[in-house]
């Protein structure tokens, strides 16, 4: 047996695994499903991982070459490792929350494919030389292994953690659309009007005076837009539970309507910038107020957010309304 044939066949069930791990569902076993034993066994598998790779890419990094025997039991131990990070994240079920479910998913997920990518750095490098890529790719199991520890541990917190993420990018679009209106100013503001053409210089490069009262209203969106989140994030962190299946399905259903609201910012910041058109910019924003409207009327529906929904709720609707007619 030639010493790359058990990484060929290591390469092809890795890819299997992944493949089951993308497309397929958890089961509902393991009953009765405790978190906090879940969490033991997803750390010591992703632990395990981390060491195989350390064993596989050590094996290949100096002569002399391993022999074919020694390469078929490194391989069936990173399958086995591999094997087992994907049964216990089986063992999460639906019930638990689909967004923490979903985070522990990608986490296996990225584990599975650093491990195929480290065993394609080695199939492709020399047996008996440590590359720069096989380097990178071992360090790159390392990280995504140790990336459990830092996994939200509920679904509160797994909701948690969306709305954060949602909320750093629309400061970042945000930030940057209000860097460009300081900087975009109108190069020709001290040219006549052309008294034919009815303009002056090139509009591809800067607003008119129309774009910028247009652009104001959209800006007090984008602003409203990270003023919901952050108070929605608020409130998630201090009122939020995870302890009963219908609080649990609350929360899911507040992350799935805040994850419209920052790729509605982008649609919108990127539809902001010179030559305007202002019927889609018009468009974007109406959009962009629907999704803040659901995101508070669901937040509004949810018993587990009631304090939230009493305090703040009916001034942001308002808001919005105001904000979302340039």
């Amino acid at each position: 047996m030639e010493v790359r044939e058990p990484l060929l066949v290591l390469r092809g069930a890795l890819r299997a695994v992944l493949a089951r791990v993308r497309e397929g569902e958890p089961g509902e076993g393991r009953e009765p499903f405790e978190l906090p034993l879940f969490w033991d066994a997803l750390g010591q598998t992703f632990k395990v991982t981390s060491q195989e790779a350390t064993k596989l890419s050590l094996a290949f990094s100096r002569p002399p070459l391993t022999s074919a025997e020694d390469c078929q039991k490194l391989s069936e131990d990173v399958q086995n490792a591999i094997l087992a990070v994907a049964t216990v994240y089986y063992w999460l079920p639906k019930g638990q929350g689909t967004t923490l479910r979903k985070m522990v998913r990608d986490a296996t997920t990225e584990v599975v494919q650093g491990m195929i990518q480290l065993t394609e750095t080695i199939l492709s490098a020399p047996l008996e030389s440590l590359s720069q890529e096989q380097l990178i790719s071992t360090g790159g199991v390392w990280e995504a292994c140790e990336q459990v520890s830092s996994l939200p541990r509920d679904n509160q917190a797994a909701v948690a953690s969306t709305l954060a993420a949602c909320l750093g990018v629309v400061k970042d679009a945000l930030e940057e659309m209000e860097h460009a209106l300081v900087e975009g100013q109108d190069p020709y503001s001290d040219i006549m009007e052309d008294e034919e053409l009815g303009f002056r210089g090139n509009r591809d490069t800067y607003w008119s005076e129309a774009d910028r009262k247009l652009l104001s209203s959209c800006m007090g969106l984008m602003k409203a837009s990270k003023a919901c989140l952050k108070k929605v994030l608020g409130v998630v962190k201090a009122y939020g539970k995870a302890d009963s299946p219908d609080q649990i399905a609350q929360l899911d259903d507040l992350a799935d309507i805040a994850n419209e609201i920052s790729p509605s910012v982008d649609e919108l910041a990127l539809s902001m910038y010179p030559p305007m058109n202002q019927l889609a910019v018009r468009l974007n924003a109406a959009k962009l107020a629907s999704v803040l409207k659901k995101v508070l009327e669901i937040t509004r529906s949810k018993q587990v957010l009631s304090l939230f929904c009493i305090r703040y709720i009916p001034d942001m609707l308002i808001g919005i309304e105001r904000k979302s007619d340039p």
